[in-house]
């Protein structure tokens, strides 16, 4: 099994989870262009999931699994949806890298539009859906982050501004590695960076946070926010702009990944919007940046997936990718455009 040293990393576990029976099985779990993530099987059938860096061209501060498994740590007692964290292996030597150990949370990922018709065919069942992400993320914004003890996860002023210089160095870095050029995401740097909104207050901020990264009850609740990977504390507008971006209404032209959001019975982009004013009484004049600065972040991203696949890593998802270096340019025109609705 790709990315699992079987003998080390079973033995390990033996020695952390006795519960589990031997021996276990490892299946990766599909999707995800980053960290690998297996759903781990016991003998008698338990099963636990196991995540880890990818196999090859980890980025410098990128796929921390200390600090992934530290915010589920942090969360998990408080009630919020996340997997129960279970164990963490910092030794290296054991499996390359280290990797950690939560609970198999049942439920649906939504991204395929068979899935979504078969599991949730009655429209009503899909404005739960969007109710219980936009509260879910409410949640997550309205925690103390030193009660929870997550205070010095990270600085809390400057939030975007250092998210800019962060995705940008990345960017340029990804970018040189494959010779490939997007002018026009060196010029939303720019003009973003001289128009970043105040920050009013810092929370905790997921960073990806979009319907395809949770797991979905039967009963159209979040069962649980998957992919913590660059979460931080900082400006939590950031969270709710870069959901707009992945929230496709059904006239939309260029679909950043999912378009699941545009079939019938989900509200349009304007709605979650509004709802999530509605239960945090936050001013959303300035969302347009926020939403800009996402199609931005994106696009930064998917040159680093696309640098990365040119090269031979390919994460958890064998599908191609060679439009993301189509996709790079209209999502920097996309930001472009939603910086001028500001």
């Amino acid at each position: 099994m790709e990315g699992i040293n079987e003998p080390a990393v079973s033995n390990w576990i033996s020695s952390k989870l006795p519960y589990l029976a031997p021996p276990f099985s490892y299946e990766l779990i599909a999707g995800g262009r980053s960290n690998l993530t297996y759903a781990l099987s016991d003998s008698a059938g338990a099963k636990i999931v196991l995540r880890r860096p990818p196999a090859s061209h980890v980025l410098p501060t990128a796929h921390d699994m200390t600090r992934e498994f530290r915010i589920i740590s942090a969360l998990h007692p408080t009630g919020y949806p996340v997997a129960v964290p279970l164990a963490l292996c910092a030794d290296a030597s054991v499996n390359d890298y280290p990797f950690y150990l939560m609970s198999y949370v049942e439920g649906s990922i939504l991204r395929d539009p068979a899935v979504l018709e078969a599991k949730f065919p009655d429209l009503s069942s899909r404005a739960t859906i969007a109710d219980s992400l936009v509260r879910t993320l409410v949640k997550l914004h309205s925690y103390d982050i030193e009660a929870i003890g997550l205070a010095d996860l990270a600085r809390q002023d400057g939030y975007i501004e250092r998210q800019l210089k962060r995705w940008y160095g990345q960017f340029r870095a990804s970018a040189g590695e494959i010779d490939h050029s997007v002018p026009l995401v060196d010029e939303m740097y720019a003009r973003l960076v001289s128009n970043i909104p105040p920050q009013s207050r810092a929370t905790v901020v997921h960073g990806d946070y979009r319907l395809d990264n949770t797991m979905v009850t039967n009963d159209g609740t979040i069962a649980a926010v998957l992919d913590w990977e660059i979460c931080t504390l900082g400006d939590p507008l950031a969270d709710i702009g870069l959901l707009l971006v992945y929230w496709t209404d059904p006239d939309d032209e260029n679909i950043p990944l999912s378009a699941i959001t545009a079939q019938p019975g989900f509200p349009r982009r304007a709605e979650i919007a509004q709802k999530y004013a509605d239960l945090t009484g936050v001013d959303l004049s300035s969302i347009n940046y926020y939403v800009s600065f996402g199609f931005w972040k994106l696009a930064c991203i998917l040159e680093g997936v696309y640098s990365r696949y040119l090269q031979g890593a390919r994460g958890g998802d064998r599908s191609e990718v060679t439009n993301y270096s189509t996709q790079g340019h209209l999502l920097a025109q996309s930001s472009m455009r939603a910086l001028e609705r500001l």
